[in-house]
């Protein structure tokens, strides 16, 4: 290595020290501080606080065992870590319940429409589930659109009883509060919609790479089926099923968005949220913080773990056929009824925010579809003050992460690639854990330990908004990146520099053009992410001036007449940006989209 190339990897690897060291390290230190030490002593006072009363109360276990269980888990579901905790396992259990068929499906059988099929997945992914919550809370209202329906169904089926004589008269059947009565499984419905297709991703990716020669000679000694897929497919495939299971267990264990619209209290997310404001004043914060923060680096470091086992199977390629195997006509029928009814379920709140998006006020009431359509709602998009600047500020805070997220994660990658150098792993897990690492988390950090200093986000966020978009998304950054790198033949690089180029001239000239595909699909997901991330919007920016779409449109959702109908059509507009982002990166990486998503 010349003296000139070594001093740029020095400086390059000092630089991004430092900036993980201000903006990943010290924050996440300053919360386990706050949550530890208190009154210049150490103490767990604020842990306890957080889980007493778990044991109160309840009979001893060795007398009355299954009436202690049932009181422990009634004393659990009243703390929100537990309520979290619940969630995350509900929701990746029925992610996986959906998108393991799914990827056996479109891996291992041809059949009509299959080209269709990927897109039809990916469908969900086009809308952010907190704004599907607008949609949901619209469709299953007492005074919604699903109510509606089933009461009129219910009423003709017993006016039919009543009318050939079994029956006295017709029922009315009464209004469900769907989301009243049930709001943890509201939240898991909409979550698990959302998030599946990540699932599908992961599962599909690791279930093409199994060596199917291993499971043709299980099948041919006659092993059934389920016995072939549970003994060696799923073995083979484990490492990439846990990395689409921990980054849908963190997701949905440290969604903030969703139970927040749908009104739903009692989960980790929604009480660090109510107490961000307190976060110089109340220690009870930090505690929470510092359990999300373990529980997420715990799913994190076990799905990292798994990711490194290699299964013998899998480690060569296997010589059977691997030709699809074409679909009965029957199958295809079961194939795309279990396709379109879970496409059907996964876009009614697309649906619903559509419609609402094109409502007039009070113009959807106690009816299956709205009585009066307008476009007003979009003309109060771009022309309402708060709407219109958080357009713009998403747009600004975005461009300036993505030019930002772009830098860092070529460099990054370039190092990766095509150096060695001490605490090159450091690097590479630094990069990666904010994979990990909740928004919320980092978003509570920020406010706790910049608040009186030049970056306080109190007085102007757009730093650590733009920051804290930064280190959330330059993982899909460098994957992109280090992805194109890992395709560059290094032949290629070593003659411009036999040639006497200089690293970087070699870099712009050779690599860049090379890679330019790859860094314009993370550049893409970059922005989109962005513009629609929910947890670092919702707690560092305070002052409406410098309000993100998400904050506007919490904002807009508690105004009264309009405020959901506004909030739909800034919906859609985030839907269509969404889909753009997605459309635009998946033809870019193909197959390899699911890479982007892995733990």
């Amino acid at each position: 290595m010349s003296a000139g190339r070594r001093t740029f990897v020095v400086i390059s690897v000092a630089i991004l020290a430092i900036f993980f060291a201000i903006f990943l390290v010290w924050p996440m230190l300053y919360v386990v501080k706050g949550a530890f030490y208190y009154n210049n002593h150490v103490t767990f006072e604020f842990f306890s606080a957080n889980l007493s009363g778990l044991s109160s109360g309840l009979p001893s276990f060795w007398a009355h065992p299954l009436d202690w269980m049932a009181g422990a888990l009634h004393n659990m579901a009243e703390y929100p870590i537990f309520v979290s905790l619940a969630l995350g396992v509900v929701v990746t259990l029925a992610a996986t319940a959906i998108a393991m068929p799914l990827a056996l499906v479109s891996v291992r059988r041809d059949f009509c429409g299959r080209g269709w099929m990927s897109a039809l997945v990916m469908l969900p992914l086009i809308l952010p589930p907190f704004v599907g919550a607008i949609g949901m809370k619209q469709m299953f209202a007492l005074d919604g659109s699903v109510n509606i329906v089933l009461e009129r169904v219910f009423y003709g089926i017993t006016w039919g009883l009543s009318h050939v004589g079994l029956m006295s008269a017709p029922w009315t059947m009464p209004h469900v509060g769907w989301l009243k009565d049930a709001g943890f499984w509201s939240v898991v419905v909409l979550t698990t919609l959302h998030l599946y297709p990540i699932m599908f991703l992961n599962v599909a990716a690791s279930l093409a790479a199994v060596d199917r020669s291993a499971e043709e000679a299980a099948a041919n000694l006659g092993a059934p089926r389920w016995n072939v897929f549970r003994r060696i497919t799923f073995p083979m495939m484990l490492p990439g099923y846990f990395a689409g299971a921990s980054i849908v267990f963190i997701w949905a264990f440290t969604d903030l968005g969703t139970p927040l619209i749908l009104n739903y209290q009692n989960v980790v997310p929604v009480q660090i949220f109510r107490m961000a404001d307190q976060a110089q004043e109340n220690p009870m914060g930090y505690a929470l913080v510092v359990m999300v923060l373990t529980v997420s680096l715990l799913a994190f470091l076990g799905a990292r773990g798994v990711l490194s086992l290699k299964p013998q199977a899998a480690s060569t390629k296997g010589t059977a056929s691997e030709s699809l195997r074409r679909a009965s006509r029957g199958g295809t029928a079961l194939i795309w009824l279990f396709l379109g009814g879970l496409t059907f379920a996964a876009v009614i709140p697309h649906i619903a925010v559509i419609l609402s998006s094109f409502t007039a006020p009070g113009g959807w009431n106690d009816t299956v579809l709205p009585a009066k359509f307008t476009l007003s709602e979009y003309h109060t998009l771009v022309t309402h003050p708060t709407a219109l600047s958080g357009l713009l500020n998403s747009l600004l805070y975005s461009v300036l992460a993505t030019i930002a997220a772009v830098v860092f994660g070529v460099l990054i990658a370039y190092l990766l690639t095509r150096e060695k150098f001490l605490g090159q792993g450091a690097l590479d897990g630094a990069v990666m854990a904010p994979l990990a690492l909740p928004g919320i988390v980092l978003a509570y950090g920020y406010l706790a330990c910049f608040v009186g200093g030049p970056l306080n986000p109190l007085q102007n966020p757009v730093p650590l908004l733009v920051i804290s978009y930064v280190v959330r998304r330059l993982p899909y950054m460098v994957r992109a990146a280090v992805a194109g790198f890992q395709h560059v033949a290094g032949a290629l690089e070593d003659a411009s520099r036999n040639l006497g180029a200089s690293a970087l001239t070699t870099l712009r000239r050779i690599t860049l053009p090379l890679v330019f595909a790859n860094l314009v699909a993370g550049a893409v997901l970059t922005f989109v992410f962005s513009m629609f991330e929910v947890s670092q919007s919702l707690i560092l920016a305070q002052d409406a001036s410098y309000f993100p779409i998400a904050r506007v449109l919490y904002k807009l959702f508690d105004r009264l007449e309009d405020g959901p109908y506004v909030a739909s059509a800034m919906g859609v507009l985030g839907m269509i940006v969404l889909a753009a982002g997605l459309l635009i990166s998946g033809r870019f990486l193909g197959k390899r989209m699911g890479e982007i998503f892995r733990a």
